[in-house]
Order: structure tokens, then C-alpha cells, then sequence
């Protein structure tokens, strides 16, 4: 059995639960999860009996090569979606459908219900995306791929740095040299903010040049075309400064000790808490604004989200991110970030560049 079959069966047990005896999947990315399928337009039909995949003919040949356990219905041109729908549901014995709220829009919706008079939509939430949550061996060697490229990317880039290149051409020397190292593309759009702009969590790269700013912020991933890295550090261009000092030392305190608090069976939000409560301790809690992390994998942000409230429970598989911030208005902002995995037995960091502060400068 092919690890997408095995992940459309492990769907199927969820369905009683759901009260459903079908799932329509309209996430183009749920439908790459359960069938390997990576283009798009295309839904996926999960059932008792079966799955089919609705697609138009852009896609058959790409379907028969990535997918040939899973049969298609293939719309001839200037037939609908919609009624390619229609026609495969009523060969299947559904009547309680379920579907994805977070991507079919209200007006599909409306109009898939008055179609299918005979069968009940039942509107789901994440039934795929707790499967996603914990990895399988291939999904955490393609993830392990996507850092090797943005780690060496990352070399590349700290070896140009210069003061009289912008913050737009760092970020687009990065993602070339993470392209030449392997990646299909960058995992997001990279983040390169010098001095005071660091101060933005999710700053927009500018023209501006590097200038004299003491450090630059670089928030950056790679993406193997499927599976996806992300790490965040933070490079001094000139003296550490007390302030720095203090507040580095503060974040990479709170890191590193939140790392150590994951296991299996954790909380997910005891570890943000761990975290936050050192860097309120010292001071600059108000300044840490956004959860500790998430999950990464096929999405850049997808679950389980390290978070205040977060009550999932960490399961061996699951691979987070752990980025605590502190961020002082019209001074700049500090974070450190690293993917972790969640073992048997604890944890794993698979992010392995320097972050001591002293690491940190460059010439």
C-alpha cells in the first residue's frame, strides 16, 4: 500500500466521528497530501468504497504519472466544475458529505446543495489537517532537504553582506543561492531588515541599502517544490552593544529553553508558556507579540501551532518552529528561530547554524 493510500484510509476512520460517509477535498494542498497529485484546479472525492480525483484534461497525463492508483473524472472542455461534481457524486452512494469550510467558498457551497438536492453537506474542519500535523519518515527527510538548502543559502548570503546593498538585493542573492543548492523555491518571501525595521516582525524588504545599521534580521526557508524550512537569525555588522547584548541574551534564553520542554505529550501551549513567561520576566513581554511557532510541511504555517491557549498535545512526528522575539520600536527586533522535530523520546533540532551572539558578527 502506497503511503497516500494509507493516508486516505486513515481519513476514512475519522468520517464516523464527523457523522460523514464522504469527504470533498477542495484544498489543492489536502489533495497533494492524499494523493501525491501536485497540480491544482482539481478535487478529491473520498468515500467508503474509493476516492476520484475531478480534474480537466490539462492534468490527465500529470495524474496517470503521479497518481495511477487513484481514478480521475476528467471534465471534456466547457463542461463546469460544478457539474463534473455532480456527476461523480451521483455514481457514489454519498449522502453526507463532508466539506472543507476553511477552503469551499459560501457561493460553492450554495450552489453544490441546490445541485444535489438528495445529499446532506456537512461542513468539516481540519479533518485533513490533523493528519498533516505528524510527519511520515518521507515527509521529515523532504523537510530535512528544504533546511540543507536554506542553510547553505544562508552561507552564501552571509559571505556578501555588504553596507551598500539593499535590503531587496540580500533577499534576492539568498533565494538564488538556495536555488543553486538544490531548492525549487523559497519556502515564503524572505524577510531581510536591517536596524530599526527589524522591529517588524514581518517586515517587507526595501531598496534601502544596509546602511550602518548595527544588525540585520533574516527570516528565510527553502522549499524542496513541496515540503518546506524555516529559520530565522540575526547578523551584527558592527559592536555588540549593551542593549543588544541584554536583549539577544533574553531571546535566545527563551528559546532554547522551550526547546528543552518538548517531548511527546506536552501541551503545546505549556511550551509557548515557558518561553513567554522568561522574556515577561525580564521585562519585555509586551514587546513578544506572536505565538512561539508552528508546524511546517506542506504549508509554511500549518498546524500544531505553538501558541498561548494551544491545547494540542505534541505526538512524535510533528515538526515546529520555535521563534520567540522581542521587538522595541525604532530600535530593531531580535529572533531566533529553529525547526524542531518531536522524537519518541523528546526531541530533535534539525536547524543546526550558529546562534551564539558572538556567531552573530560579521566582518
Amino acid at each position: 500500500m502506497s503511503r497516500f493510500a494509507s493516508r486516505r484510509n486513515k481519513l476514512r476512520r475519522l468520517f464516523g466521528k464527523a457523522k460523514i460517509d464522504g469527504l470533498m477535498a477542495t484544498n489543492f494542498t489536502n489533495v497533494t497530501y492524499l494523493t501525491g497529485f501536485t497540480g491544482d484546479d482539481s478535487y478529491l472525492v473520498v468515500d467508503s468504497e474509493g476516492e476520484v480525483v475531478v480534474s480537466d484534461p490539462r492534468y490527465t497525463t500529470q495524474l496517470g504519472e503521479e497518481c495511477p492508483d487513484v481514478a480521475t473524472h476528467i471534465r471534456p472542455p466547457g463542461t463546469s466544475m460544478l457539474a463534473a461534481v455532480k456527476k461523480t457524486l451521483k455514481a457514489r452512494k454519498v449522502r453526507r458529505l463532508g466539506i472543507e469550510g476553511q477552503s469551499m467558498t459560501v457561493g460553492l457551497r450554495d450552489t453544490l446543495a441546490e445541485a444535489l438536492p438528495g445529499v446532506e453537506l456537512v461542513t468539516t474542519d481540519g479533518l485533513v489537517e490533523q493528519l498533516r500535523e505528524v510527519k511520515d519518515k518521507d515527509e521529515i527527510a523532504q523537510i530535512r532537504d528544504a533546511i540543507h538548502y536554506a542553510q547553505k543559502g544562508f552561507g552564501v548570503f552571509r559571505a556578501q553582506l555588504r553596507p551598500d546593498r539593499s535590503e531587496k538585493e540580500m533577499a534576492d542573492e539568498l533565494e538564488y543561492a538556495m536555488r543553486q543548492f538544490g531548492a525549487r523555491d523559497r519556502a515564503f518571501a524572505s524577510i531581510v531588515a536591517a536596524g530599526p525595521r527589524a522591529a517588524l516582525p514581518h517586515a517587507v524588504t526595501t531598496t534601502s541599502p544596509i546602511g550602518q545599521s548595527d544588525f540585520v534580521l533574516i527570516d528565510w526557508g527553502a522549499s524542496d517544490g513541496l515540503y518546506r524550512s524555516d529559520l530565522t537569525r540575526l547578523l551584527v555588522t558592527s559592536k555588540i552593544s549593551p542593549k543588544l547584548k541584554k536583549v539577544y541574551g533574553v531571546v535566545l534564553e527563551a528559546q532554547l529553553a522551550a526547546i528543552e520542554a518538548i517531548r511527546p505529550g506536552v501541551v503545546a501551549g505549556d511550551v509557548d508558556a515557558v518561553a513567554r513567561n522568561l522574556i515577561a520576566k525580564a521585562g519585555f513581554g509586551r514587546y513578544f507579540g506572536h505565538g512561539l511557532g508552528h508546524g511546517i510541511g506542506l504549508d509554511i504555517h500549518e498546524g500544531p501551532r505553538l501558541a498561548k491557549g494551544s491545547t494540542t498535545v505534541l505526538q512524535p512526528g510533528m515538526v515546529v518552529t520555535v521563534e520567540p522575539g522581542i521587538y522595541l520600536p525604532g530600535w530593531g527586533g531580535v529572533r531566533i528561530e529553529d525547526d524542531v522535530l518531536v522524537t519518541r523520546t523528546g526531541h530533535e533540532v534539525l536547524t543546526d547554524l550558529p546562534k551564539s551572539l558572538e556567531e552573530a558578527v560579521v566582518g
